[in-house]
């Protein structure tokens, strides 16, 4: 299994809960967060299950959540139901949040969710 720390603290005690699965799913998915917006800001909310993502510290930048499930990872996007998804990875119903389903670490680190996380990015950049 791959590494399952992140080097952050918060970060590691949260996800220290879930299976070695899991927690490589969201190392993987905060990888691919970062490495689309570096300067990202991190929050972990322990109640909610969630670790919030934003371009700013204020909530209208939340652009990303990790949300680690018992068998997968949610990756919600605060602007998810506008966003182009040529390839179907987006569920839910809401009015602005759609997240998609990882599975895998390799999911987690595919292009097409790099993309739609650089487009949640751009929309919350300009406004939702």
């Amino acid at each position: 299994m791959a590494n399952v720390k992140t080097g952050d603290p918060a970060v590691d005690t949260f996800l220290k809960g879930y299976s070695p699965q899991v927690r490589e799913i969201a190392v993987k998915a905060r990888e691919t967060i970062l490495s689309v917006l570096p300067g990202a800001t991190e929050k972990v909310y322990p109640g909610w299950k969630v670790i919030q993502y934003g371009s700013g510290t204020d909530m209208k930048s939340v652009f990303a959540v990790i949300s680690p499930q018992r068998e997968r990872v949610n990756l919600g996007l605060t602007n998810g139901a506008a966003l182009p998804d040529p390839e179907g990875l987006l569920e839910g119903s809401g009015a602005t949040i759609r997240h998609v389903k990882l599975t895998s670490a390799d999911k987690a680190t595919a292009p097409a969710v790099k993309e739609l996380v650089r487009g949640a990015v751009a929309a919350t950049a300009n406004g939702g």
